[in-house]
């Protein structure tokens, strides 16, 4: 994924984080906020008190991987920051898992073209 296409300093997170609409599911959370631009911004944060580094990176390239297939059917304009639920345990993070409820959250954000 290209640069351009993803949230990297801190104050375009804290900018979503502060402004931005919540949206949680069993193993993820999404906030999304309008960016008024012809493209959609991502950022994926995960705590490191949740796991370590190894197991921290599978979890983003398995949201990566499940954003990246679902791309051609959102809406654009939007910034969009992943957690991974802390209530969750890490063991869980299943591409098939992620994919159902990366799919109900759009869904109930409504940025989801059918």
């Amino acid at each position: 994924m290209k640069k351009k296409y993803t949230l990297i300093k801190n104050y375009e997170f804290k900018n979503v984080f502060n402004k931005g609409k919540f949206f949680s599911s069993k193993t993820i959370e999404i906030i999304i906020k309008e960016n008024n631009r012809n493209y959609n911004r991502i950022g994926i944060a995960i705590s490191s008190k949740i796991c370590k580094a190894v197991k921290r990176n599978k979890i983003k390239r398995l949201i990566r991987e499940n954003y990246r297939n679902n791309i051609e059917n959102l809406k654009k304009g939007y910034d969009i920051v992943f957690l991974w639920n802390k209530k969750t345990p890490v063991e869980m993070a299943e591409y098939n898992e992620i994919s159902k409820s990366m799919k109900k959250i759009f869904e109930n954000a409504g940025i989801i073209e059918v």
